[in-house]
């Protein structure tokens, strides 16, 4: 995701008067600033830092929705409403065949070795941001076997 874009989507859901929308929007860019700061890019910030942002931010949102009482009903809405156009930014994830597929492309020989910790860091050096890590421990789990 490029980092004009979200800003323009800001933009855009700050003229339509949208302020749930705008409000979200504004944590993904305040999000991504922060991160380019921190990274010392502040000018060119990269699409892959914009996309690490949004994740943190989904997963910081989801975390928020899992730990909301459920008598606060008004609380999971709004939460529930931050997600939904979080989402819409967010990077695609590849799938569990997808990740299969790339584990018995590229990482054969460490799958050989059964050693869930060496494959582990191996493939998510590489698949970082582009899937789930529960989903990757998932499929990494099922091939050790």
């Amino acid at each position: 995701m490029q980092f004009e874009t979200l800003q323009k989507a800001m933009m855009a859901a700050m003229k339509a008067r949208d302020k749930a929308r705008k409000d979200s929007i504004s944590v993904l860019v305040s999000a991504a600033k922060k991160l380019a700061i921190d990274e010392g890019c502040r000018e060119n910030i990269p699409d892959e830092l914009v996309d690490r942002a949004i994740l943190k931010e989904i997963k910081s949102v989801k975390e928020q929705i899992d730990t909301c009482p459920d008598e606060r009903t008004d609380l999971k809405e709004q939460y529930t409403a931050t997600l939904a156009v979080m989402e819409e930014y967010a990077p695609k994830m590849l799938s569990e065949e997808e990740i299969k597929a790339i584990l018995n492309e590229k990482f054969a020989e460490i799958i050989a070795t059964k050693n869930k910790g060496q494959i582990m860091k191996a493939v998510m050096a590489e698949l970082k941001g582009k899937a789930d890590g529960k989903l990757i421990n998932k499929v990494v789990a099922e091939l050790c076997q």
